[in-house]
């Protein structure tokens, strides 16, 4: 049955930030006395908000300096600004969706001016309007389910009647807490993890359309 709501989530579902964004984590824990390559940032902190991933830092260096949450945040909405890549097919499949008459909503772990500087980067914010959220507008972050919650209600749409696609397992748990049917697009995380959790494994955004049946 065609969804009345499709909620996006943004790092590695519409835009190839991971490495880019891991690289600038890596770096700045590297400096604080955490080595860290971006692979391995991305391993550790895949699909987590700021608010998560202090706890596990400080569990392994000690305190943060204070602002360090603020600081980082802003150098990732800085290079987000600079360049945002795509992934590919992602535009084109929100905007097919949009045009079948379906509601739109972006719902990320990111920071609100990093992921309004990654729409502006890749020309979505007009598409998504007033629906784009991120971690700081909800209560709590993925993996609980208030973002998709929250971007449902701005649809105008019951949990049940919407579809999440995601990438990370914090999302998909998210999504599936939520009451949503769940994507999982398999590109950071492997199909089985994805499915394991709740979520309907694809592997090409140009899959997007017929598995929403438009």
């Amino acid at each position: 049955m065609t969804p009345r709501a499709v909620l996006f989530d943004c790092d590695g579902v519409l835009a190839d930030t991971e490495m880019v964004v891991n690289a600038l984590v890596a770096d700045q824990l590297t400096a604080l006395g955490w080595p860290m390559t971006a692979v391995q940032s991305r391993e550790t902190f895949l699909g987590l908000a700021l608010p998560d991933m202090a706890p596990r830092i400080e569990a392994r260096i000690g305190p943060l300096p204070p602002g360090w949450a603020e600081e980082i945040s802003t150098l990732i909405a800085l290079e987000m600004t600079e360049r945002t890549p795509s992934m590919p097919g992602a535009i084109e499949a929100v905007h097919r969706v949009a045009a079948a008459g379906i509601a739109v909503a972006v719902a990320s772990n990111s920071g609100r001016a990093e992921l309004a500087a990654k729409m502006r980067s890749l020309g979505l914010t007009t598409v998504f309007g007033a629906r784009i959220f991120s971690f700081e507008d909800v209560d709590r972050p993925k993996p609980y389910p208030d973002i998709y919650l929250a971007a449902a209600a701005a649809c105008d749409a019951a949990p049940q009647d919407c579809v999440v696609v995601e990438d990370s397992v914090p999302g998909v748990r998210a999504g599936i807490a939520a009451g949503c049917r769940v994507l999982g697009f398999a590109r950071e995380t492997p199909p089985g993890v994805l499915a394991a959790h709740g979520a309907e494994p694809f592997g090409d955004m140009a899959e997007l359309a017929r598995l929403l049946g438009i």
